[in-house]
């Protein structure tokens, strides 16, 4: 039986292709083998082109920071997530800043506050170590700047 599936193959001058080897009996096809892989190429790197890498962006704030300073970094934080970047919001306990995890709380709300509109809560906020995070993600899936620059 296999034999005679080489033979058929050669004949044509194809290749006998092993397609699932699982399968009770299994199952093979005659195709140009070169081809098939090209084809298989070509499609992985379609595949590859439209996937959509995902970027993590940090904003880093302290307990203490002003508002001029939570302002500018939010407005750092809208603009990476119209992109369609993930941003992380974190803010850094130095010493005796220990004592002011409400004032950090108070702050990452703030910062919700301000992206909301834009944005979802992926990660809520969580003490890891001396740092209290967040991960915030864009509403939409694509960015409304990329779409802007290639609709220009």
């Amino acid at each position: 039986m296999i034999k005679d599936a080489r033979r058929l193959a050669s004949d044509r001058g194809r290749d006998l292709v092993e397609i699932a080897p699982q399968a009770k009996p299994p199952v093979c096809k005659i195709i140009d083998y070169g081809k098939f892989r090209y084809e298989q190429q070509k499609k992985d790197k379609i595949q590859k082109k439209n996937q959509q890498v995902s970027v993590l962006k940090e904003i880093r704030f302290h307990p203490n920071t002003d508002v001029h300073d939570f302002e500018f970094k939010a407005r750092h934080a809208i603009n990476f997530l119209e992109e369609g970047n993930k941003v992380k919001a974190t803010v850094v306990f130095k010493g005796r800043e220990m004592a002011y995890i409400d004032q950090g709380e108070n702050l990452l709300k703030r910062f919700l506050e301000k992206v909301k509109e834009i944005s979802k809560v992926e990660v809520e906020p969580k003490m890891e170590g001396r740092n209290m995070s967040l991960i915030v993600v864009p509403v939409s899936k694509k960015g409304k700047k990329k779409q802007q620059q290639t609709q220009e």
